[in-house]
This record gives C-alpha cells, structure tokens and sequence, in this order.
C-alpha cells in the first residue's frame, strides 16, 4: 500500500532533521541528507519507508561518530565502543567505521602518532608505558610496534624531561631517597632500568647533589630500584 507525503517540515529542536507526513499525519523524522530527494506528492510503499529509515539511522550513527572523533583523535576501538553504547547494532557500527575509515576520519596508526607525540610533549614517559596505553585504545600491536619506531623519541631524554620536576620535589633527599624516589617515578613512567639509572644520576648531580655534600648518603645501592 502507497502513502502520500503531505508535508516535510523542519524540527524545532534540531533543525538537520525533518519531520515527514503521510496522507496529512506525522509519520516518521528523517535527517536532511536521507530526505533531501523527497516532496509534497511523492507516493512512498513500505519498503520505502523501510529503506529511508533504515538509511536514517546510518546516517545518525555516522553524525554521532564525527561528533565523538570532533573533541580530540580516538581510536576505531573508542568509536566502536561509543556507537555500540549510544544502541546502534553491530551491522550499523561497522558500516559506519568503515565509511570513517574509507573517508580518513579514523586511522590508529596516525591516532597513534599523536599519541605519542602529545605525551612527550606534555608527559613523557617510556615506550612500555606508552605501548601500554595503546593497547587499552584498542590500537593493534602492529600499529603500536610501527607508530613507536616512527615517532618516539629519545628515551634519555624523554626520562629526564619526566623526571626534572620530581628531582626538584627531593632535592633535599638524601641521596638513597633521592634515588628511591626519582627512580621509582620514573619506572612507573614505563623508562626501563637501563634508562632510569642514568638518568636519576644526571638528575642528582643537577639537582641534588648541588644541595651540598655534608648531607649525602652514599650507601644507595640501585638494586633497591625497581624497573
């Protein structure tokens, strides 16, 4: 059976959407874009109706997907979360990140890039913590493996980045809580021992021991620092 659309009309609350009426009641509402080829006149049977709202509700997933990935980079895995807990099926989720990915709009390698670049900008820590994150985005190991290579940076230098303010925090510690401390911090930072240890040292040596010799404790030993 064929219904007649009477009237397209603009909703008050969102106007990208329309409301469309059928024999002169209120049917159904449709994105713009999904009704953008109907009119006044057009005659619609039930696979029509069926279609357009089916079209609809991908376009609806597709707008909450680019409005989520508008306040800051995420991953498919985020999106794909996102989607399904706004109620979308699984078939609509996919659909809608492969048109993102088709489009560009989502890459994990390049969500990885800035990743990583963000954190050695704003807090840097080591490449196991950092791989550690990804994984939690739902990046895959291959991405995580090829964005570290390509965009991390020295680790030396990352670690005394992370550990200037900490090192400022105990200087004066004596040397074996200094190193407890900075060390501990910087291991929790995901900088492995063979960074750490230089690194605490350089930081003593700037920081701690220019406090004065009278107070070093020179009996600490970096076995009592944990990577």
């Amino acid at each position: 059976m064929e219904r007649e659309i009477t009237a397209i009309k603009a909703q008050k609350r969102n106007p990208q959407r329309v409301n469309i009426y059928l024999d002169g009641e209120f049917a159904f509402g449709l994105s713009r874009f999904v009704a953008g080829w109907l009119e006044p006149g057009r005659k619609l049977n039930e696979a029509d109706i069926e279609r357009l709202q089916e079209q609809d509700t991908f376009e609806v997933a597709f707008q909450k997907a680019l409005q989520f990935i508008s306040y800051r980079p995420r991953s498919v895995d985020e999106t794909r979360k996102r989607l399904s807990e706004k109620g979308f099926s699984d078939e609509v989720v996919e659909s809608t990140l492969q048109k993102l990915l088709d489009k560009h709009y989502l890459d994990d390698l390049d969500f990885a890039r800035q990743w990583i670049e963000n954190r050695n900008e704003f807090r840097p820590r080591g490449d196991r913590l950092l791989a550690y994150e990804l994984r939690l985005k739902g990046v895959a190991d291959q991405e995580i493996t090829q964005a570290l290579d390509k965009f991390s940076g020295d680790e030396n230098d990352l670690a005394y980045k992370a550990g200037i303010k900490k090192a400022e925090k105990c200087r004066q510690d004596t040397k074996l809580d200094f190193q407890k401390k900075v060390g501990g911090f910087l291991s929790r930072r995901g900088f492995h021992y063979g960074i750490v240890k230089p690194t605490v040292g350089r930081l003593w040596e700037e920081f701690g021991a220019a406090e004065g010799s009278t107070r070093l404790d020179d009996t600490g030993k970096w076995s009592e620092i944990n990577e």
